[in-house]
């Protein structure tokens, strides 16, 4: 083999390595949080928007994903390498123009469908604290925040008033990743266990020692060979 050819090989396997993607922070691999786009009706449903306009689900998409993504930054802080924070302010900077636009839109949504003035303004404020809520998990935690964190790396590069279309894109991985999945082959270790507990069967207990077949019997309970 010539020199130029052990080049090429070498150069060949670091485009390969190179492709691979990222290896995931909390699992060996992880759960498969993918989903299609939302159309206009999914999104109307899936974010409580019944009978809003185009332009409104548009909205919609994008402040429930700034309300995502910032549920992120406060929650997923115990994994620095997501970068929750620094992704969440940057895509708030870069596309600021388009989340006014969209805060704008909700509450037109509202005061066209509530009411004019304060019923509106209420149902509008009540809206935001809901899907806030909504985003907010414990026992999922570490599938939202990678679900989240990948959706977010997404938004602080697409171009200014696209958000709405990664918001379509991404919003149903991050929905999805709030309920609680474990790796995809070896289960969740440490997590996914049963507790199984002896007899207190006064029958199986003499002098504070559990009797042979009490024993017997826990032991093919928890699986524990004698």
């Amino acid at each position: 083999m010539t020199f130029r050819s052990v080049l090429r090989v070498a150069a060949l396997g670091l485009t390969v390595m190179t492709v691979q993607p990222a290896s995931a922070q909390f699992f060996w691999s992880p759960p498969d949080f993918s989903t299609p786009p939302l159309t206009d009706v999914e999104a109307a449903s899936a974010l409580g928007l019944p009978g809003a306009t185009p332009a409104e689900i548009k909205a919609g998409l994008v402040w429930n994903l700034r309300a995502a993504l910032n549920v992120a930054a406060l929650q997923c802080q115990f994994e620095p390498t997501l970068l929750s924070i620094s992704n969440y302010n940057a895509m708030i900077a870069h596309h600021d123009a388009e989340l006014d636009k969209a805060q704008a839109d909700l509450l037109g949504y509202f005061q066209r469908t509530v009411g004019k003035g304060k019923p509106g303004q209420m149902a509008s404020d009540q809206y935001g604290t809901r899907i806030y809520s909504g985003y907010s998990t414990v026992q999922a935690q570490r599938g939202f925040c990678q679900a989240a964190a990948l959706v977010g790396r997404q938004a602080i590069f697409a171009q200014r008033g696209t958000l709405n279309e990664v918001a379509r894109n991404g919003l149903g991985s991050i929905k999805k990743s709030l309920v609680l999945a474990g790796e995809q082959f070896y289960g969740d270790p440490g997590r996914s266990y049963s507790l199984a507990l002896p007899s207190f069967d006064p029958k199986c207990w003499k002098k504070g020692k559990m009797l042979p077949a009490c024993q017997i019997a826990w032991n093919q309970k928890t699986g524990v060979q004698p």
